[in-house]
């Protein structure tokens, strides 16, 4: 009896440790943020091994989206407080947002960053499928996708993970 218990205990121990172990494993290893070609409304080609050595947001949104709208000048202060020490904004429009509707928004809210409309849906399937807008992914200069946020983000956390991504070597 005494040794089926004894037993019964390594083999919970064992079980316990390898279940921490796996999710420690899951903790240190980030999805690589997908490689991506776009064009940007100025006519730019632009792929994502721009992105490397930077921290990047890359906004998914859409001009009817209210919620998109509401953050936009958030995500405005946002690029323009760190832009100068390595982080750069990519908003993508999502492929049902009428190509003029974007442009309009772009340039009458002068948005400081690159604006892509992901015309065929491809650059939203490859950060997952993305359906829900606003999604924002924010990336490590490493290529590493840190932290995804579906609807607006909480703009001081972000603001705060933002600082330590950007001093990291």
């Amino acid at each position: 009896m005494k040794t089926s218990r004894m037993l019964a205990s390594v083999v919970m121990v064992a079980a316990l440790g390898g279940a921490a172990w796996l999710g420690y494993q899951s903790l240190a290893k980030k999805e690589q943020a997908p490689a991506v070609h776009y064009v940007l409304l100025d006519g730019s080609k632009v792929d994502s091994s721009a992105w490397a050595g930077k921290v990047v947001l890359v906004n998914f949104w859409a001009t009817s989206c209210t919620t998109c709208v509401h953050e936009m000048p958030q995500i405005i202060a946002t690029h323009e407080k760190f832009k100068a020490r390595g982080f750069d904004t990519v908003a993508v429009a999502m492929s049902y947002d009428p190509p003029a509707f974007v442009a309009n928004f772009a340039e009458s809210r002068k948005l400081p960053f690159g604006v892509a409309i992901d015309n065929t849906g491809e650059i939203a399937k490859q950060f997952g499928r993305v359906q829900l807008t606003p999604t924002t992914v924010l990336i490590n200069k490493r290529g590493e996708i840190v932290k995804r946020y579906v609807g607006e983000p909480d703009f001081a956390a972000l603001h705060g993970l933002v600082e330590q991504l950007l001093a990291e070597t």
